[in-house]
């Protein structure tokens, strides 16, 4: 689309040049901590569970970080939320590549690393529609876009980078693209006061939560979100499933960016369809999602695999019309408290959906069966979803 609510609009927008731009920057960067962590656990251990384990580290504390820290972004100026969280970051990488940091404090420091993702995701989030109006969900496309695009360059280069600098270089390559977002950001935005003033970290965790409950349309939007903790278990075992069809390291590279390659695909295509179409249409993408991971029970080669992840995410990018209907249904004055909800909601349920997979790995010993058994769930619960969406669709359109 190129027209005033398309792709090319959006980039005519000054701020939301600088807020792709930042995204550029910490989406790759934060891949290579996550590849060097999954590579260098799985060679010393073996282990598929503490593989997975580690993967799910990254995700979990966005279950404490997005309940206590997400109503930040309605409290206080979201330009200066986000750049603090940059900060945060940039710190306690530099911290984690100092030579000679044991394994299990660089584990930890990316764990307190990643508390300060929820607030800045939400602030992200909630300010995205007052940059762009009516293009938001042009935006909301083009960020996705941005995003698995840059999952793709990390993935697929991280191991080279990894291999280039040693995981200490890697870990300093992240810390500095957190600094320059974090630049970008406070010199590319203007400040904008603070919507709103919520008093306490409870009071905040019961607004978001509270907001959604009331809504039958932002619940089931919520869950139809939450249901990539069965989409993201390949995410997680893409080192053990790498070694079971004998491709080693080389093939992990391959399986982590196959999912965001296809991702790209679909948002472009989704963008054909009709708006009203797309959100009719959220549960039926949500089955054929899941759908595509049954097909390890055929026990696929490394290409075989690669294939049916792409599949699966040309589909997952109905995240985006999910997520663009979410925020518009949202007031302005909650977005951010209902958006960190949400996206806390999300994060913590694809760690959880990764460790579990990890654990199902180890206790049947093959990945290949954890992934399809992840798919055959969230299949069902995706059949589940699609009836009980098509009941609120028409209100959510309108």
């Amino acid at each position: 689309m190129v027209g005033g609510t398309g792709f090319r609009a959006v980039f005519a927008v000054p701020e939301f040049r600088v807020l792709w731009s930042a995204a550029v920057l910490s989406t790759v960067g934060d891949q290579l901590a996550r590849v060097a962590l999954s590579v260098l656990v799985f060679q010393r251990t073996g282990s598929a569970a503490w593989t997975a384990l580690t993967y799910a580290l990254t995700m979990l504390p966005a279950l404490v970080s997005g309940v206590l820290l997400t109503g930040l972004a309605d409290r206080y100026p979201r330009r200066t939320v986000m750049v603090v969280a940059d900060v945060v970051r940039a710190v306690l990488l530099a911290v984690m590549a100092i030579p000679g940091v044991p394994l299990p404090l660089v584990a930890a420091l990316l764990v307190v690393a990643q508390l300060a993702e929820p607030p800045f995701a939400a602030a992200q989030g909630a300010l995205l529609p007052s940059v762009l109006g009516d293009r938001y969900e042009a935006g909301q496309s083009v960020h996705l876009i941005t995003h698995q695009a840059g999952l793709l360059l990390g993935f697929v280069g991280g191991g080279l980078v990894v291999a280039w600098l040693g995981t200490s270089g890697a870990l300093l390559a992240d810390g500095v693209t957190f600094a320059l977002s974090a630049l970008l950001l406070r010199f590319g935005l203007r400040q904008r006061p603070a919507p709103a003033f919520v008093p306490a970290a409870h009071v905040r965790i019961r607004a978001g939560a509270a907001l959604v409950w009331r809504d039958r349309r932002l619940r089931m939007l919520v869950g139809l979100g939450w249901l990539a903790m069965f989409t993201v278990v390949p995410e997680g075992l893409a080192a053990p499933f790498s070694a079971e069809v004998g491709a080693g390291a080389a093939g992990v590279g391959l399986l982590l960016a196959a999912d965001p390659a296809g991702m790209v695909l679909g948002t472009v295509l989704l963008r054909f369809l009709p708006a009203s179409l797309r959100v009719r249409l959220l549960g039926l993408l949500a089955v054929a999602t899941a759908l595509p991971l049954v097909g390890y029970l055929l026990a696929p080669n490394l290409v075989g695999a690669v294939a049916l992840l792409a599949v699966s995410g040309v589909f997952s990018a109905y995240q985006v019309t999910a997520g663009a209907t979410f925020v518009r249904l949202v007031p302005d004055e909650q977005r951010g408290q209902a958006l960190g909800f949400a996206r806390s909601g999300l994060v913590a349920a694809q760690g959880i959906g990764v460790a579990g997979g990890g654990l199902l790995a180890t206790m049947t010993g093959s990945a290949a069966t954890a992934i399809a058994v992840a798919g055959i769930a969230g299949t069902i619960l995706a059949l589940t979803a699609t009836t009980a969406w098509s009941r609120v669709a028409p209100a959510a359109v309108n």
